[in-house]
């Protein structure tokens, strides 16, 4: 069978009612004449939305078909036991010029009850954001689901939620069961177990170019809702230069940061899975063998889990998320 190399996807763009137009004038991706282009998922297995590749003689081959023919060499023996035939992750740049509806997502137990396949963890790495942009994470008092019912319908639920001020190279992790809602003004990149169910609590009285309100599901989310007070809801972590440096470990992904201004190789011999390189700074080159490509902020790459060594050359400075499953 023909070697794997780093694998690029053709982007799949989302129009929502808060998105803008940053993925196309910061991120420079070519879409269609979409008004408010809220979402670009570059990287997808979700079923009808898969991203297909773009690169190399797998090129229109969507993300699932690989899998189907390469299993483990692709995503890794162990990835590939638990996962089968649907990619695990989901990457998207968010792009907000408004609030999101105020929402939560369900866990893996509930998802199976449910019947709607995995639950939904994910992670923001905030690329840019206008000064005094926010976001809700969790609540900043502790509420049991009466008092949080009672603020639903007054519509004072926000009062009860946490805000947080967002500045580039923030990160924020969502576990699923946390009421959350991304403010105006910030474009970020996800990582996030592959799934597509939102339960929506609030969306701040606002109505679809037909004038009508979208679905809410509060009925849905209460079941979903971790009404648990943390003392801190954005994750500290400290960027090395020149070095790979963790960020979130968790039962879904794995992320770290790769701060370069000089050429290093990564050696993957060891891990037994699929990496994910998300250029969020700069401009890189990936070799892997006799195979190469660019990466510039907004694009992204699958480092197959058969390539044991990649070398990563910046152009001046880059800043890679690099991704994983252990």
């Amino acid at each position: 069978m023909t070697e794997l190399y780093p694998i690029k996807f053709q982007p799949l763009f989302k129009d929502k009612i808060w998105g803008g137009n940053r993925i196309k004038t910061s991120l420079g991706m070519d879409y269609d004449s979409l008004p408010n282009c809220g979402e670009a998922w570059v990287l997808s297995g979700v079923e009808g939305s898969q991203t297909v590749v773009a690169n190399g003689f797998l090129e229109g081959n969507e993300l699932n078909e690989l899998i189907e023919i390469y299993m483990g060499e692709l995503v890794g023996d162990a990835v590939f036991e638990r996962f089968g035939n649907e990619f695990p992750l989901l990457i998207k740049f968010i792009d907000t010029n408004d609030w999101l509806s105020i929402q939560v997502h369900p866990d893996d137990e509930l998802a199976e009850k449910r019947g709607i396949g995995y639950g939904k963890t994910e992670m923001w790495y905030i690329l840019d954001a206008e000064k005094d942009s926010k976001l809700i994470s969790g609540f900043r008092q502790k509420v049991n689901a009466n008092v949080y019912q009672q603020h639903l319908q007054n519509k004072t639920l926000s009062s009860i939620l946490n805000y947080e001020e967002v500045n580039a190279g923030d990160v924020f992790f969502m576990p699923a069961g946390r009421v959350h809602a991304i403010g105006p003004n910030i474009l970020l990149a996800e990582i996030q177990q592959t799934s597509d169910t939102t339960y929506r609590i609030y969306d701040w009285d606002r109505t679809d170019d037909k004038g009508s309100p979208r679905q809410l599901h509060i009925d849905q989310a209460m079941e979903a809702i971790d009404f648990e007070v943390h003392d801190s809801y954005k994750t500290q972590y400290h960027a090395v230069k020149d070095a790979t440096s963790p960020i979130i470990n968790s039962p879904y992904f794995n992320s770290q940061i790769i701060n370069l201004s000089h050429a290093i190789e990564k050696d993957y011999s060891e891990l037994d899975s699929f990496v994910i390189y998300i250029c969020v700074s700069g401009i890189c080159r990936i070799e892997s063998g006799e195979n190469s490509l660019n990466l510039r902020t907004g694009e992204t790459c699958l480092i197959p889990a058969d390539l044991e060594t990649v070398r990563i050359f910046p152009e001046k400075e880059c800043k890679l998320l690099e991704v994983f499953i252990l």
